[in-house]
């Protein structure tokens, strides 16, 4: 299947969103998703489903569509914001006359009190700036569904009409509702305006994400510098960089060394020094010294344009709590229709009092619109996923967030994840000569623990080594013969192990012909802060090791990180790993950490996979969860921000369904004015994206 993305006008509410998934839904071969805050449809389609199909069907039920071009971060107020202004001032005299039917005053405005100069103002409103829900219901009804439009079109229209025909039946003395009609108009548009503004906020993740893009880069050709667009850069060129500048595109340090803050792209805060053949990552600062890079990702294809990707996935994917309340978004203005009828059915047939029974039937239409009900998640997932972003923490999904905060049990491989992954000499032991000559012959292998081992300090003229794979290798170093290898090759050959004390540490033998005369005892060392990390995830889960290395090992890395050593799996093939999880998972919700290599199966199976992207591998495919860089700590942090997000998520919806299920019966009863409602489901708006924006202060330190 492939991806079509496009860009959708139109929609005012979660019924209109949900609308269209459903519309296109039904189409075989077609898994859409729509995005309400986004104004976005991710659909994946069999081949031979073309974009044109797509928008045909979303334009056959009154809504717009185009192919997405790219990330929209910004959106034009300016005519909305004309239009709520205008009609405050149309609808400001009207308001007054509101006012003045409170008893006690005693202010005179007759000419206001005019049936004709409430007219005169109040149609402008409802007819030119109010069009946009007429056309709104219209295209709503038209489709066969009904949204918010069709409630504050039904509503304000009643208010309108009815004053009209009180003008022409009681002309002495009408009931008027045009105040009604304009200044619910207004109420509404003014909180359209204000969550739009708000709205605008929740993208300020990915506005500095592509705020990080550098715009020129400096390309060296025949030995002369030339500043060019960056998009003009091409892998293979050799570009300069000057301290203080942005790294243009991904590539290598070819000559010259620097120190790097990559704090914006990894959380990390702490510079990384480069030198020769170091990476480099565009968008990063160069901060100390000129350096020559040669590129070799550029455009779409740079660690910068891949986190930008993975986090606009994650905010048009739908977590399945929002699914919950886009279901019930889509039954509940029709449910809202049918309620305010019987409201003035009840107060107009059973109370005979038809003023109450007009204006509390509109003020149930106009409290009930689900804006509330529809933003509660999106918008939640949009500012969470954008602030892991910002610290190195990236999610496919909102499903995998609201998984990840369920998961009850964590595993971690162990090396790479826990441990730095590169295994150092912590002892020696036995004769000084032969442990500086194995280190000579050490550097001739390629294994990495003989590269651990070459870094020490050695002598000695190497004249022949004979690698042993897998065991070791034979060497003859100043005339003599050594073997130098693991527990394993030492048996096999005969050689009786000394007793020196190497408990938690990995041996390599130095042996001759008299028999093994000095050991290497190496260790793969936690991290800095994984003790502290695992330490932060045992008070509310239970931290599992997952590992191929030896169980003494393992038991005294756990005992370190206060790991029980009946949570340790140990002695693990890679390819056993993925059935473990799998037993695991009985117990409950499993989130696997690994380094996205040899753990993919493992990852793959497990609930929520969390691995590490180094360099500009950040979009692991076998991750729900990718920490940018090596740092344990953004396993916390996605943690973290996965329980704030779906804190934050739960609150949204409470209120927003406690608000309709409490607004409805007060506007039945004939206690709240249509006005108060207007103002009232405007707030709930707006105060559910303001919660949502909380998320941007919140996170990462505390699991």
């Amino acid at each position: 299947m492939k991806t079509v993305e496009l860009s959708i006008q139109g929609m005012t509410c979660a019924a209109c969103s949900a609308r269209i998934e459903k519309v296109l839904n039904r189409m075989d071969g077609v898994e859409a998703t729509v995005n309400l805050p986004l104004e976005t449809a991710t659909i994946r389609v069999e081949d031979g489903i073309t974009e044109e199909e797509l928008i045909a069907r979303i334009e056959k039920i009154g809504y717009g569509a185009e192919p997405k071009v790219e990330f929209k971060t910004e959106h034009d107020l300016r005519p909305l914001e004309r239009k709520v202004i205008i009609s405050a001032i149309l609808s400001a005299p009207l308001l007054l006359v509101m006012i003045l039917h409170i008893p006690g005053l005693s202010v005179q405005a007759d000419w206001l009190m005019n049936p004709w100069w409430q007219f005169a103002l109040a149609t402008p409103v409802q007819f030119w700036i109010g069009a946009q829900f007429y056309q709104g219901a219209y295209k709503s009804l038209k489709s066969g569904s009904a949204n918010m439009d069709v409630l504050v079109a039904t509503g304000t229209s009643a208010a309108y009409f009815y004053s009209i025909f009180e003008m022409f039946v009681h002309p002495a003395n009408p009931h008027l509702y045009f105040e009604t009609s304009a200044i619910l108009i207004t109420l509404v548009l003014l909180g359209k305006w204000l969550e739009a503004r708000a709205k605008e906020k929740t993208t300020d993740a990915l506005k500095s994400l592509l705020s990080l893009q550098a715009k020129e880069a400096i390309l060296l050709v025949d030995g002369e510098e030339r500043s060019v667009a960056v998009e003009l850069v091409n892998v293979g060129d050799i570009l300069v960089v000057r301290p203080g500048e942005k790294i243009p595109v991904d590539g290598r340090i070819i000559e010259g060394e620097t120190v790097v803050d990559e704090s914006m792209l990894t959380g990390e805060s702490i510079p990384s020094e480069k030198t020769v053949d170091a990476e480099l990552v565009g968008g990063t600062i160069n901060q100390s010294h000129r350096v020559l890079m040669k590129a070799e990702r550029v455009g779409k294809e740079t660690m910068l344009a891949q986190i930008v990707r993975v986090v606009e996935q994650a905010q048009t994917d739908k977590a399945p709590i929002q699914r919950q309340a886009d279901r019930i978004s889509g039954v509940f203005v029709p449910v809202v229709v049918a309620i305010s009828a019987l409201t003035f059915a009840v107060w107009s047939l059973g109370f005979n009092d038809l003023d109450t029974a007009i204006r509390a039937s509109i003020a149930v239409l106009v409290i009930a619109c689900p804006c509330a009900l529809g933003l509660a998640t999106p918008t939640s997932i949009m500012v969470g996923t954008g602030r892991a972003a910002e610290q190195g923490v990236l999610f496919k999904g909102g499903g995998q967030l609201e998984s990840l905060n369920g998961a009850e049990i964590v595993v971690f491989d162990k090396t790479g994840t826990l441990t730095k992954g590169t295994p150092e000499v912590v002892s020696t032991f036995g004769d000084e000569t032969a442990l500086r000559q194995a280190v000579m012959a050490e550097r001739q292998s390629t294994h990495p623990l003989a590269a651990a081992i070459g870094r020490g300090e050695g002598s000695g003229v190497v004249e022949r080594v004979e690698e042993m794979a897998g065991r070791g290798i034979k060497a003859v170093v100043d005339g003599k013969e050594l073997i130098i290898g693991s527990v394993r090759m030492m048996e096999e050959l005969g050689y009786r192990l000394p007793e020196w004390e190497m408990h938690a540490m990995t041996p390599v033998y130095v042996a001759d012909e008299t028999g093994i005369t000095a050991a290497f005892g190496l260790q793969d060392q936690l991290k800095e802060k994984s003790v502290e990390v695992v330490r932060r995830l045992n008070e509310t889960r239970d931290v599992y090791v997952l590992t191929g290395d030896r169980k003494e090992v393992a038991y005294a890395i756990a005992d370190d990180l206060g790991i029980p050593h009946e949570q340790v799996i140990a002695e693990v093939l890679p390819v056993e790993k993925a059935d473990h999880i799998e037993r695991l998972k009985k117990n409950g919700r499993v989130a696997m950490v690994g380094d996205g290599m040899n753990d993919a199966p493992a990852l793959a199976v497990a609930d929520v996979g969390i691995a590490f992207g180094s360099g500009t591998d950040v979009a692991l495919e076998a991750a729900d969860v990718t920490i940018v860089g090596q740092d344990i700590e953004g396993v916390a942090r996605a943690i973290e921000m996965s329980r704030l997000t779906m804190k934050n998520i739960r609150q949204n919806l409470f209120w927003a369904l406690a608000y309709n299920s409490l607004g409805i019966p007060v506007a039945a009863a004939g206690l709240l004015a249509p006005w108060i409602a207007g103002a009232a489901m405007a707030f709930s708006s707006v105060s559910v994206v303001l919660n949502a924006l909380r998320l941007k202060t919140q996170g990462g330190n505390q699991s």
